[in-house]
């Protein structure tokens, strides 16, 4: 974000998103009664919350080579002449979430901006 790369900070900030969305508890697996009398129902700050679930590294890997899959695969849809500057910017994220996946990412990604 310091060094104002938007298409390194879009491509990071929708692959943490997606990261986030992964570690979501499905729907109906929260553990909670939903039909238990309000006298016993849980009170107190924090006391419906459900842990997140915790990605392997392999997870993670696997959600961001999905990203990276997802631009390249849009990229290759966009094949008019009019679309040629998006198909482009999609690369280039999807080159910044490559350089990050094999280690060789400075922060600051790579792309143009």
């Amino acid at each position: 974000m310091r060094a104002r790369d938007k298409v390194a900070v879009s491509a990071l900030r929708a692959t943490l998103a997606a990261l986030d969305n992964a570690e979501a508890v499905p729907a109906g697996s929260s553990g909670l009664r939903g039909s238990a009398a309000i006298e016993e129902s849980p009170v107190g700050a924090g006391a419906t919350e459900v842990a997140r679930r915790e990605l392997s590294e392999h997870d993670t890997a696997d959600i961001v080579r999905a990203e990276i899959a997802e631009r390249l695969e849009a990229a290759a849809e966009l094949t008019a002449p009019a679309h040629a500057d998006r198909a482009e910017r999609l690369r280039a994220e999807a080159a910044v979430l490559l350089a990050f996946l094999d280690g060789t990412g400075s922060g600051t990604g790579s792309g143009a901006a």
